[in-house]
């Protein structure tokens, strides 16, 4: 029984349907702005209750960012701004830390600090935290609900992005199919109408992520698009540099393109041939490897473990990728729109595309241990979790392509009568017109022609094309029929399609793969992000909240300490004992203790005085040794409601 090949026309729109269906998921799954530099500490920190206003918000960040004047806001609980707007530069060695001052004279209440700033490898990121100047109050700060990096802008540069890369992989994949696998393909209309859209999806991704880069990074507003003093300063920025160098490239990509479909496809003497095919090579993979480097200069090669070995690495992974599924790409619509493929170029592309993937595991196997580093990160985070996915669509590739192998081993002896091309054609050299049909469809109009000619002399000229364009019409659906009739030939057009529907979504999770915050930067920054009770570290004091309930009336609440500076030696503790609604609750007796069980040190007594309602101090705390020490501190309500509430605090 014969079996028959999928038409492209509605098999490529569901493609297309099912393709933007899992792109939105992804997209969606991704979140408004992956953070990529990750803010691990901050003075005060959240939900810090100090009994004196600091005189200034420091915040301490995994990766180097860019900050505006306006990426540190500090809000009184009115709303209104209480820092100088003048960013301190508080960096030193490893260590990255920006801070703001603030006013003198801050009234108690509680303060919201919002932040965003620009990470290392491109992404956006943002946050706020509170804290509390003697005891927590009501709060009038709204804050927006759509973080920066998200919104409608953030999906429109997350889908630019995928286009971006989109377009790359076609323009770069088919050009190196038609120089390594199939120069006739260089005179094949579909090809040249393939590659040439890949070069201006590319250039309109660009001209798109460059004009949507001030929104997404800073306002969030996609009015921002035409804010000349924006794209000013996205220009002076590494992400706005490499954008603008891709555009430069794209006008070599485009000359490239011109002398490929052209001077190229017309050239007959197979020593002229030979020079272009050269020189064109040389070019185009100067051009590719610069074009697929702005990438790598600007996103995630470019910052973190080893940047001098993971940028050459990264551009070697883009023109692995672009060389694979772009040329599967091109063979796809080779298989289903040109009139001839040369058996031999199915072959040599089987061979690129082994050489490719090679390369693709190897690079990325570096990629995946520099961004991974463990299994617990692997497993753990998104990041870890998303690799695991695109590895498993990656072996889902490979698999289809094994069989695609067979498809074309089972071809690749010809047929009586075909002379070496696929699809039966006498030439596999000759011109095209702008269906993508060769010399043979050029024969039938031209035998149409005589014997209109010659048995219908009374018809009229126009009658006469007519009728030559009907039966050429009918030689070419016919041809096409038994084309698609072959059941070995059918196989391996279903086999490359079924591929590039799975190389459309790999991409997806790719695009979404290089928005997500590493895995290592994750894991590493995790424990020491700023949150409620997070253990200190020696530069700042210890600020923790600890909820209790010790069962009578009035029982419940929060004790919120504060140990400063946090170091052995003697250090002052100020506790705050509030209500669930954040009012002072005044309780009879409140005990402290310290114990180092590492060393058998402990537990030390702490038996703070009552300084006002709901607040006691004490001070001279004396912790003589440095480490992990278990804070418990005893809470009585009544003459017999109690409780003891702990926690381990980290002592520089």
């Amino acid at each position: 029984m014969l079996t028959t090949a999928p038409r492209l026309g509605p098999a490529f729109a569901r493609l297309l349907l099912v393709t933007a269906a899992l792109l939105g998921a992804l997209l969606a799954m991704a979140g408004p702005a992956s953070a990529h530099a990750a803010l691990t500490g901050s003075d005060p920190q959240d939900g810090a209750v100090v009994a004196i206003a600091p005189k200034e918000v420091n915040l301490t960040f995994s990766e180097q960012v860019a900050l505006s004047d306006d990426s540190l806001r500090v809000l009184d609980p009115a709303g209104k701004r209480v820092d100088t707007g003048e960013i301190r530069d508080l960096c030193s060695n490893a260590t990255v830390r920006y801070g703001v001052a603030l006013l003198p004279g801050l009234p108690d209440g509680t303060y919201t600090v919002a932040w965003q700033a620009v990470s290392a490898d491109s992404h956006p990121v943002s946050g706020a935290f509170t804290f509390s100047v003697g005891a927590p109050s009501k709060t009038a700060v709204v804050l927006p609900d759509t973080p920066v990096g998200g919104g409608l802008v953030g999906a429109l540069y997350g889908t630019a992005r995928y286009l971006a890369y989109a377009g790359f992989v076609v323009l770069v994949g088919g050009g190196a199919f038609v120089l390594m696998c199939w120069p006739h393909g260089a005179a094949v209309r579909p090809v040249q109408k393939l590659v040439v859209r890949g070069w201006l999806t590319l250039t309109a991704a660009t001209l798109a992520l460059l004009l949507l880069r001030h929104p997404y990074t800073r306002t969030g507003k996609l009015a921002d698009v035409f804010d000349l003093d924006g794209l000013r300063a996205v220009l002076e920025t590494k992400t706005g540099a490499a954008l603008s160098s891709r555009l430069l490239l794209l006008g070599a990509a485009a000359l490239f393109v011109a002398v490929l479909f052209g001077a190229y496809a017309r050239r007959r003497e197979e020593a002229d041939h030979r020079d272009l095919t050269f020189g064109l090579a040389l070019g185009g993979t100067v051009v590719a490897a610069g074009i697929a480097g702005t990438w790598a200069l600007a996103e995630h090669a470019s910052t973190g473990l080893q940047p001098g070995i993971a940028m050459p690495v990264d551009i070697l992974h883009l023109l692995a990728v672009a060389v694979w599924l772009g040329g599967l790409a091109t063979l796809l619509v080779a298989l289903h729109r040109a009139p001839s493929l040369e058996r031999r170029a199915i072959e040599r592309y089987s061979a690129v595309a082994f050489g490719a993937v090679t390369v693709l595991v190897a690079t990325g196997i570096y990629q995946s241990w520099r961004q991974v580093g463990t299994w617990s990160a692997l497993t753990g985070t998104r990041y870890g979790q998303l690799l695991m996915v695109k590895a498993g669509l990656v072996a889902v590739l490979l698999s289809i392509a094994w069989i695609s192998r067979r498809w074309v081993r089972r071809v690749g002896e010809p047929a009586a009568g075909e002379d070496g091309n696929v699809d039966g054609d006498r030439d596999g050299n000759g011109d095209r017109d702008d269906d993508g049909e060769g010399d043979g469809e050029s024969s039938e109009v031209e035998a149409a022609d005589e014997t209109v000619d010659s048995g219908e002399a009374g018809v009229g000229s126009e009658r006469a094309e007519q009728l030559a364009r009907q039966r050429a019409a009918v030689a070419t659906a016919r041809r096409k029929k038994e084309r698609e009739a072959d059941p070995e030939r059918s196989g391996l057009r279903r086999s490359v399609f079924t591929e590039a529907a799975v190389a459309v979504v790999l991409l997806a999770v790719t695009t979404v793969l290089t928005s997500t915050e590493p895995a290592r930067t994750e894991e590493e920054a995790g424990p020491g992000r700023t949150a409620a009770g997070a253990p200190a570290v020696p530069d700042r004091p210890v600020d923790v909240r600890l909820p209790f309930d010790t069962g009578g009336t009035n029982g419940k609440g929060t004790v919120q300490l504060t140990l400063d500076p946090g170091r052995t030696g003697a250090n002052a503790l100020h506790l705050f004992v509030v209500r669930p609604d954040g009012s002072a609750l005044d309780v009879p007796e409140v005990k402290v203790s310290f114990t180092l069980a590492a060393k058998n040190i402990g537990p030390l007594p702490v038996v703070p005085d009552r300084v006002q309602s709901g607040h006691w101090s004490a001070s001279g705390v004396q912790l003589p040794m440095p480490g992990e020490w278990l804070m418990k501190v005893t809470v009585r309500t009544s003459e017999i409601d109690q409780t003891t509430i702990q926690k381990t605090v980290k002592i520089g």
